[in-house]
């Protein structure tokens, strides 16, 4: 095969404009119809050399394989996850699709089922999906309250080594911000910085919610540690703690990176609120992942009643202000999120629809590769460039209209150049793990 070769092209490829660095200039002039460059790309010992306009030699030295016009991506970076929770829905399935009912249930398939063996299963296999289908980069949220984070934090530092090679993986802790207000919440904190996470929690309205914050931004700098929280997942006009963090952070000066997931309620926010809360957000230097997929899923949910919105947050306006905006996958296959397969393609499929990414695309298919890439501190992932790695996804697809009409399940995943095992691990993996 042509990708095990040492030096080799791929020529007659489109890839989107705005994931290209480090190209030869004059093979990134302004692109056509959808901001995707027609190129050809040089592979020498799994690095990108050149970024040619397609065409420009009539004859190759080396082997090369002629794409046919489809897509090449970088290699995905997914922000905001749950390996923990995944694949738990056959044995503790939602009752009625809520939030709260979420809630419950995983507390108690938790208190029930959650060991060593069980959370590692789960979460490997979450990896093996995500690495199939392309990805490079992952933060994980955890749940940690109590000796649930000592043992997941140990699970995740394991995998973390083994997928090494792989994929780079990140956890965030999550408890709620209260618990940072006692000698518990003090050991997490220790624990998150002994393990090189992110410190990090789910703000809940409620008369001491300022305290909490300024809580965890003191032990943020104090550790050096980077901050991400789960925000306003509601539908509450008055559920307001995106604003409340962003004026932390700039009480704090606080000067590392800081992401903030969901913030729902700002959709649903007078317009005059929301753009204050956005001009913080952006002051502050605050990243802003959404997720379209579980949000749509389980906002504005009543039984027998159609949902009323989609659940997502403003992402049009945030990015207009400059506000480094990401999409990620969130849960799967458990009481938050029903569906899913750790697809990034998916979930950037599902938020063209869903949030109307499209007419222009313009610059995002960023949204789930460069963009989560650099709020997660990863310059040279999600970007397709002259020095980098060859960690590429290819696709037949030669637009965005056919990439987003099919599954793409026929797509080449490229690692250093070399084509990985794009197989999905059988669901009959987990069959033996605890039943309802």
């Amino acid at each position: 095969m042509i990708f095990d070769a040492h030096h080799y092209w791929i020529r007659n490829a489109h890839v989107p404009a705005s994931l290209v660095v480090n190209g030869n200039k004059w093979a990134t002039r302004k692109p056509p119809t959808d901001h995707l460059l027609h190129v050809d790309l040089e592979i020498v010992e799994g690095v990108i050399s050149a970024i040619l306009a397609a065409g420009t030699y009539q004859n190759y030295v080396y082997p090369s394989i002629d794409l046919q016009g489809g897509m090449i991506w970088a290699c995905f970076a997914d922000l905001h996850t749950h390996l923990d929770k995944g694949h738990i829905w056959n044995r503790a399935p939602n009752p009625d699709g809520t939030f709260e009912s979420a809630l419950n249930t995983v507390r108690v398939d938790a208190q029930k089922n959650w060991n060593p063996d069980d959370i590692y299963r789960r979460m490997e296999f979450g990896l093996k999906c995500s690495y199939a289908h392309g990805t490079k980069a992952i933060r994980t949220h955890l749940d940690s309250a109590g000796k649930l984070g000592e043992m997941s934090f140990e699970i995740f530092r394991a995998l973390r080594d083994q997928w090494a090679d792989r994929i780079i993986l990140q956890a965030v802790c999550l408890v709620s911000l209260d618990y940072f207000l006692t000698p518990e919440g003090e050991k997490l904190a220790d624990l998150v910085a002994e393990s090189d996470g992110i410190l990090g929690g789910v703000s809940f309205i409620n008369p001491d919610i300022d305290q909490q914050i300024d809580r965890i931004f003191s032990m943020a700098k104090d550790r050096k540690l980077n901050l991400d929280f789960h925000v306003d997942e509601n539908n509450d006009p008055d559920s307001n703690t995106l604003r409340r963090i962003a004026e932390a952070a700039i009480r704090h000066r606080y000067r590392n990176k800081t992401v903030c997931g969901h913030c729902c309620s700002l959709a649903v926010q007078d317009a005059a609120e929301a753009e204050t809360t956005i001009a913080l957000v952006k002051k502050a230097g605050i990243g802003v992942v959404s997720l379209p997929m579980c949000n749509l899923y389980l906002q504005d949910r009543t039984p027998n009643r159609t949902p009323r919105w989609r659940g997502v947050t403003l992402l049009h306006e945030l990015k207009q202000a400059k506000v480094p905006v990401a999409i990620a996958s969130d849960n799967c296959r458990d009481p938050f999120h029903a569906y899913g397969d750790h697809d990034a393609l998916e979930v950037f499929s599902q938020s063209v629809k869903i949030a109307q990414l499209d007419r222009p695309f313009g610059d995002w298919a960023n949204a789930i590769t460069s963009t989560p890439a650099d709020l997660m501190g990863l310059p040279n992932v999600g970007r397709i460039g002259v020095g980098l790695p060859a960690d590429l996804v290819l696709f037949k697809a030669r637009n965005y209209g056919e990439l987003l009409s099919r599954s793409q399940h026929d797509r080449i995943v490229l690692r250093n150049g070399k084509a990985i095992d794009t197989t999905l691990p059988s669901y009959a993996e987990l069959d033996d793990l605890a039943k309802p």
